[in-house]
């Protein structure tokens, strides 16, 4: 077992999954400690890495495409305070760090786990009924039903209709923006029979958001919405996640210099691991051919 302790929050790995806890530092972001505790399976990672600066280094899990609802629905726009795949090291622990990054990359070699897409949700997602106020909105979620409620800041247009209710059968996609710069964000849901391409100020099915505080947590919403909705792998292959647009050929994968050294420096590893008996001659042959095919 491998474990991290810090203010910003735990990590621990017990060889089949992680467990990512956030910290009760006034740095960590209002999402991740809403959200609380996430169990990660081993199979839903596509990798780790450890960047280490001049006085803090940060942990990051690389999800595979698919295995999470709230990084669909974010769209990896979360920004580090709310991001939970992201851990801050102090200093003093760059090394225990550097330790359990190995730890989990040695385990995905060792299970050969594959970084491709995955064809279903590996996370359930946040736990509902979620209820969050923000913007010119509130939007709540009981599995079943969204339910859209407005506010005195709600352009007028848009409150005349009155609370909204969607069923989740009757949603065909969910999107969450941040705002950023001048721009405002949104939380805006596409329901069968009703795409419109107004602003989210004046969509019924949208709440304007203008980046207050309590703004990331309606990706928690979009992101136990999305958990509900067919899964984006059920798209046209050529489809991009959540969309029936075709996605452009990705080009063919080279490894970086840095992650050649890296996958050499595994070589040695697992060499050493299998000359002082922790592999048997058979682990050690898939674990090496794994790394073979990386390189």
């Amino acid at each position: 077992m491998a474990e991290i302790i810090q203010k910003d929050g735990t990590w621990v790995f017990d060889g089949d999954a992680l467990r990512l806890t956030p910290g009760r530092d006034k740095n960590v972001g209002l999402l991740r400690r809403t959200l609380g505790e996430l169990t990660v399976p081993l199979e839903a990672l596509a990798g780790v890495s450890f960047e280490q600066g001049k006085k803090a280094g940060r942990l990051r899990l690389r999800l595979r495409d698919g295995a999470d609802p709230l990084q669909h629905a974010t769209g990896g726009r979360l920004s580090e305070p709310h991001d939970p795949y992201q851990l801050l090291v102090e200093g003093d622990r760059f090394g225990v760090a550097e330790y359990f990054a190995d730890e989990v990359r040695n385990a995905l070699l060792l299970e050969e786990v594959p970084s491709g897409a995955v064809e279903s949700y590996l996370l359930p997602g946040p736990s509902v009924p979620l209820s969050v106020s923000a913007g010119d909105g509130t939007a709540s979620f009981d599995g079943e039903c969204v339910k859209l409620e407005w506010n005195w800041k709600t352009e007028e247009a848009k409150a005349a209709a009155g609370a909204r209710t969607l069923p989740v059968t009757e949603i065909t996609a969910v999107e969450w923006h941040p705002a950023a710069g001048l721009g405002n964000g949104h939380l805006r849901f596409t329901v069968r029979g009703a795409a419109t391409k107004a602003p989210p100020k004046y969509d019924p099915n949208a709440v304007e958001l203008w980046g207050f505080k309590k703004d990331p947590l309606m990706a928690l919403v979009a992101a136990a919405v999305q958990a509900r909705l067919p899964h984006p792998s059920g798209a046209p292959e050529d489809a991009a996640p959540g969309s029936r647009e075709p996605l452009a050929p990705a080009p063919p994968a080279v490894p970086a210099g840095d992650e050649h050294d890296v996958l050499l420096r595994r070589l040695r590893e697992l060499g050493g691991l299998h000359r002082d008996g922790v592999l048997t001659d058979e682990e050690f042959a898939v674990a090496k051919q794994a790394v073979l095919r990386r390189m």
